[in-house]
């Protein structure tokens, strides 16, 4: 079967990498790729956006499976185009994929089926969103709507930053059309996990848990990004919460969404927090997560392909996911300014160095051919976040260790990245023992 990966990350760097392992694959594209998918698959100068072109490729190359990474073309409806053609898909509809392109609506669903979230009101008028807030006080969440690149989320401290993000987001329109609705929500606190599944539009699969570490800094500091690492699994979301958490939010969200004549087929991606009262849903996400996809990945057994096409066709119920006793750890290095304006085009050195590292993979995010022909080996950066740095070991801090031993040995002009990733599940770990052990039991 010929594979179609659509999407330029580490995401899909780690899918194409993933999937390329598989008997099944007989050629592998990715679409627009980068600078390290090319090492596993054919890059198809293809922006992941432009729909007509993506679906003229798949029909003209008869791909068997075109596997959708980001959620831009999703909501823009890629996967609807792909079934009208007649091609396999994985990946939900438009309509389903507003779980996640409008905050309003998931916040909506989860409040018609019972699905544990924060207290949070929506609005589309400035003024009265402003009202409300003042009533509120801080701290707060303050959310844009639409789609963001997951820098549309303002966690505030204080009532002062929370009509900051407000301003910016309304009136200044920092995320564009993202912000023409807002979510105002209470501020939940405790441990974050994500934990993503598979659908078949009716019976879900859930992964392993895993935890992304958002904030740019250090200790959960300054702005939101797209994900600066992560680690999995996680020791705060053990099998049984893992169970409860897909009784009260996976299931009754797929349900819900095939009641509304919308069935949702591909990863849904639960973002949590596991608060003193339960499990609360801070956000859904219709895709694999990035950087929780190179983390996940490194560590499941199963065949991807044939889970995604048990997926597509109907019948994940006859599969079992297996997993790898160990755990994967994953270091995000980005470019200066990131996740604001960015540099680009800085030579990056010492890759193959870190991938020579036993238990090691890096996947490419922002990168790109030194060369504007796209020959020679040499890459630059081309990206905000520009590697995502893996190492799996049979502990969690072996793991972190081994990460940053490989982080150590690249180099970039500009790179930055939090050292912390994992600190205190590596803590955690040492009070009860392998995080992987009843993951395989």
């Amino acid at each position: 079967m010929d594979v179609l990966v659509v999407g330029s990350g580490g995401r899909e760097h780690a899918l194409a990498w993933k999937l390329a392992q598989s008997p099944h694959v007989e050629r592998l594209f990715v679409a627009p790729g980068n600078g390290g998918t090319a090492a596993v698959a054919h890059n198809i100068p293809i922006a992941a956006t432009d729909i007509p072109a993506l679906v003229s490729f798949a029909t003209r190359e008869r791909i068997g499976l075109t596997v959708v990474g980001p959620e831009a073309p999703l909501v823009d409806g890629l996967a609807d185009a792909l079934a009208a053609s007649g091609l396999r898909v994985f990946g939900p509809t438009a309509a389903a994929a507003q779980i996640e392109g409008s905050k309003a609506f998931a916040k909506r669903l989860m409040i018609e089926e019972g699905i544990p979230t924060g207290v949070g009101a929506i609005f589309d008028d400035y003024e009265t969103a402003r009202a409300y807030l003042r009533r509120q006080g801080a701290p707060i969440v303050i959310k844009a709507s639409g789609l963001a690149a997951g820098k549309g989320v303002a966690v505030c401290r204080t009532l002062e930053e929370a009509e900051e993000a407000l301003y910016r987001t309304m009136v200044e329109r920092a995320f564009g059309a993202a912000g023409d609705l807002v979510l105002i929500e209470s501020c939940l606190t405790g441990e974050e996990a994500s934990l993503l599944a598979f659908s078949d539009g009716i019976t879900v699969t859930p992964m392993i848990p895993a935890r992304d570490y958002k904030r740019v800094g250090d200790n959960d500091e300054g702005p939101n990004t797209g994900g600066m690492g992560g680690y999995a699994p996680s020791p705060y979301l053990p099998p049984p919460l893992v169970d409860e958490v897909s009784q009260r939010v996976l299931q009754p969200a797929i349900e819900g969404l095939r009641r509304r004549g919308t069935p949702y087929v591909g990863v849904l991606y639960a973002g949590l927090m596991l608060t003193s009262l339960g499990p609360r849903v801070l956000e859904f996400n219709c895709r694999f997560g990035d950087p929780e996809t190179q983390v996940l990945l490194p560590l499941l057994e199963s065949d991807l392909l044939e889970v995604l096409l048990a997926c597509v066709e109907g019948r994940l119920e006859e599969i079992e996911l297996r997993w790898k006793p160990a755990c994967a750890v994953c270091v995000v290095m980005a470019s200066r300014g990131y996740p604001g304006d960015y540099e680009k085009g800085r030579e990056i050195a010492g890759l193959a160095e870190a991938a020579a590292l036993p238990d090691v993979v890096v996947f490419h995010a922002g990168t790109a051919p030194a060369n504007p022909d796209g020959t020679g080996e040499r890459l630059v950066t081309a990206g905000g976040r520009v590697l995502a740095v893996t190492a799996t070991a049979p502990t969690l801090e072996e793991a972190r260790q081994r990460a940053y031993e490989a982080v150590g040995r690249i180099r970039f002009e500009g790179a930055h990245y939090r050292r912390d990733i994992g600190v205190g599940a590596s803590a955690a770990v040492q009070r009860t023992g392998p995080c992987w052990r009843e993951w395989v039991s």
